[in-house]
């Protein structure tokens, strides 16, 4: 039912395009110069519609129009590379607020004197995995630090993680509670009258993938434990589903990068501005903006070459 739902949805807007482009060409059929403007702003705003729709055609694939779970994880470097994790969290923050999308921090564990050492969130809205499927792998800051008095030149680096937040095929995979290590221990928080008193977070370990999810944003343990769960099985989802992608690359014959923690983008702040994705090449020099959200051309960038990749 919400895939016939969604299909209904597309060729629902699709069908409103066609009806405000036969209006349109109906009005600029009288010749009337007084309509000449409200039809060139018409004009330009069904053209920015189409190309959208163009966009998110390009995230055909299974799990697209998924929500997204996100995790962000601070690289070796202390302070630096903490710091480098939340400048991500708020760039991803700042992203999803542009395009109306809703965050759900599932769990976050706060540095070591500034930033965090790593944050686990649900992004939920309408393709929200087709675009931050982009985002995948390790990205890496070069600026002056702020943390050092000699106001030297400092690189860090920042892992992230992107899966599919898949409800309904998730519960098919089998995971065995042999195969399971699971503590229990007090949830972080600001402290005083709010300290969390009882063991209600959770840490899972899958031991035969070592994938490790931690859950502390819901109120007790049983639902800690069963949103741990659901992230597990999403991890595991995506694991196979990329071992198959990997297995198909290698039966073309096309290059598979065996490395995963393989640099993905790099944002250069001194000595000059730069943020260049090294899958595409596309580079812009807006280096603020960029960290301020606007991620859309690098998406768009990386899944133009993404079908370029598919069709070759």
């Amino acid at each position: 039912m919400q895939r016939l739902a969604a299909l209904r949805e597309e060729i629902s807007v699709w069908e409103s395009l066609q009806a405000r482009l036969s209006d349109a060409l109906e009005l600029a059929q009288l010749g009337d110069e007084s309509l000449a403007e409200a039809l060139r702003d018409e004009v330009d705003a069904l053209q920015r519609a189409v190309d959208q729709r163009v966009f998110e055609a390009m995230m055909s694939g299974k799990y697209d129009r998924e929500n997204a779970i996100v995790s962000i994880h601070a690289g070796a470097g202390g302070t630096e590379s903490q710091d480098w994790a939340q400048m991500l969290l708020r760039m991803y923050l700042r992203w999803a607020e542009a395009h109306n999308m809703q965050v759900e921090i599932i769990d976050q564990m706060e540095g070591e004197g500034a930033g965090i050492k790593s944050v686990t969130m649900t992004v939920k809205g309408s393709y929200a995995y087709g675009y931050l499927q982009s985002e995948r792998g390790v990205h890496r800051l070069v600026r002056i630090s702020p943390f050092d008095a000699n106001k030297r030149r400092h690189t860090s680096f920042a892992l992230v993680e992107v899966v599919p937040d898949v409800q309904g095929e998730i519960t098919d995979v089998v995971i065995d509670e042999k195969d399971l290590e699971i503590d229990t221990y007090r949830s972080s928080g600001a402290g005083g009258q709010h300290v969390q008193k009882n063991e209600t977070a959770v840490r899972i370990v899958h031991k035969p993938t070592g994938i490790v999810v931690t859950c502390q944003n819901e109120r007790s343990q049983n639902q800690n434990r069963e949103r741990a769960m659901q992230v597990l099985r999403a991890r595991l989802l995506d694991l196979e589903r990329r071992k198959q992608e990997e297995e198909f690359a290698k039966l073309k014959g096309a290059h598979v990068d065996p490395n995963f923690g393989s640099q993905i983008r790099s944002y250069v702040l001194h000595p000059y501005q730069l943020v260049k994705d090294h899958r595409t090449n596309y580079e812009v020099g807006n280096a603020a903006a960029v960290l301020d959200g606007r991620l859309d051309d690098f998406m768009e960038a990386y899944l133009r070459a993404k079908v370029g990749q598919q069709q070759a």
